[in-house]
């Protein structure tokens, strides 16, 4: 049997200036995923507690052209 579940994601508001606040993002809780894995697998789930925001996210963040990698896009989830 296949749970479905609400699936929380974070998403970025609009680019960042300094260091990220919270109002920077937006806690998104509209939608679902299901909980299965393929028959005879040994994988597991895992739950995220927390999101942290290392100092290459918030590069990430930010709107830096010429930096080795891209930026977020404002509404994408992190």
């Amino acid at each position: 049997m296949v749970e479905q579940v609400r699936n929380k994601q974070v998403v970025l508001k609009d680019y960042v200036n300094g260091f990220p606040k919270e109002s920077d993002m937006l806690l998104d809780t509209s939608s679902t995923i299901s909980l299965s894995l393929p028959e005879a697998s040994n994988g597991l789930l895992v739950k995220n507690l927390y999101l942290s925001c290392d100092p290459y996210m918030r590069i990430r963040m930010s709107n830096i052209q010429g930096s080795y990698t891209e930026s977020f896009t404002p509404g994408s989830v992190l």
